[in-house]
């Protein structure tokens, strides 16, 4: 759906499909009609973004074919569905059994994962809406952490100029403008805004900059409005935003019990102290753990935040939290004001098929309306800012 800032600026807010497990053109094209559609109906809008992802092998096969592209191009508009991002963390396989650390490889100082991001980019451009102002990437912030070394950041700076220089190649053939947002999240190169300044800056700022996912800005327990002043100080650009809460427990050994339901084998939730902030280090093993179930075996101080994405409408139970409160200042600090701080939001809950039994959905529709919801919310949370929903159909009234 789209909103328009006081400023004049157009916003695009989609949901994200890496929640879907499909990884070919079939599949991908089932999934409009499983969820897409019954999400845009519930929501009340006639026109609905996607954050679509796309694993590396349709990517290749969408990317060597034009027609291939036109033919979802016109499936997306025959839903009333757009595309102005695409999530390209992931590369393959993310609603595997067990993907932990391997959705971190390939990572940025390999061929691969350059060859992926750029046919991204060349699906993206056919993709786009004609009045779209330009498309947007997410992807990984170069690596997890370890092994990092001299020769692996040399490396990696390399492949971000042969990006760009794709990006310009992508634009010079079709005109249109697409840029690669690299998310910072918690374990990896660049974890928090501070060392997205000390390792991103100095690369092409015009084709690539910065998504910032709210769970992980909170994880890291960043001060939204310093993170971002950060960031522009740095001279880089946000780009893309995930909408997007974790779990917070403020007192982790008494809510040890309820913490333990929340631990599942398919994704890694990375948790963090608060005694995290402000470290050059995030990662501080004082502070942090590289997973839930080892925070809890460890006993890390409290309180902790846990990359963990919970719907953002539905909150764990006490004792446990979100960090709604830190999605809250963020929106104000990038929208609150005479301009938008940035143009694409993706609500990201990929994490709805290993919520705690009594929270998971049991049905497609129950996955669909679960969604719908997360997207009012975030569209109301932006209303509330002083934002105007358009294209909506509410009660039969056009807004």
């Amino acid at each position: 759906m789209r909103l328009r800032h006081a400023g004049g600026e157009t916003l695009h807010l989609g949901y994200c499909t890496n929640v879907h497990p499909a990884e070919d053109l079939a599949g991908i094209l089932g999934q409009l009609d499983t969820y897409a559609v019954p999400v845009r109906e519930a929501v009340g809008s006639d026109l609905l973004g996607l954050g679509l992802w796309l694993a590396a092998p349709v990517a290749a096969e969408l990317a060597a074919d034009p027609t291939l592209r036109r033919r979802l191009r016109t499936e997306l508009d025959a839903r009333g569905l757009e595309v102005v991002t695409l999530n390209g963390f992931p590369y393959a396989a993310f609603q595997a059994p067990v993907v932990k650390q391997d959705v971190y490889h390939p990572d940025w100082t390999t061929e691969q994962r350059l060859t992926y991001t750029v046919n991204l980019a060349r699906v993206l451009a056919d993709l786009l809406p004609d009045d779209a102002a330009r498309g947007s990437i997410s992807t990984l912030p170069l690596a997890w952490r370890q092994p990092w070394d001299t020769g692996r950041a040399d490396a990696a700076r390399g492949r971000l100029d042969q990006l760009a220089a794709g990006l310009a190649d992508v634009q010079r053939d079709t005109g249109r403008e697409v840029r690669v947002a690299f998310e910072p999240e918690p374990g990896c190169v660049v974890e928090s805004t501070g060392q997205a300044a000390a390792l991103l800056s100095g690369m092409d700022t015009d084709r690539l900059g910065v998504c910032v996912d709210l769970a992980h800005l909170a994880c890291a327990w960043e001060e939204p409005a310093e993170a971002l002043e950060r960031l522009r100080a740095a001279g880089l650009p946000v780009v893309k935003v995930q909408v997007s809460a974790a779990v917070e427990a403020a007192d982790p050994e008494g809510g040890a019990e309820a913490l333990r339901r929340w631990v599942e084998p398919r994704f890694l939730h990375q948790t963090r102290g608060a005694g995290c902030a402000g470290l050059a280090d995030p990662a501080d093993p004082t502070y942090a753990a590289d997973d839930l179930d080892e925070a809890l075996d460890r006993a890390l101080p409290g309180p902790w935040r846990v990359h963990y994405h919970v719907p953002l409408h539905a909150p764990p139970e006490e004792p446990l939290g979100s960090t709604l409160p830190v999605l809250r200042a963020a929106l104000r600090a990038l929208f609150d004001g005479p301009t938008a701080g940035c143009d694409h939001l993706d609500v990201e809950t990929y994490t709805w098929g290993v919520l705690p039994a009594a929270r998971r959905p049991g049905t497609d529709a129950e996955l669909a309306a679960g969604i719908a919801a997360e997207l009012a919310f975030a569209r109301d949370e932006l209303v509330g800012l002083g934002l105007t929903a358009e294209r909506t159909v509410s009660m039969g009234v056009t807004r």
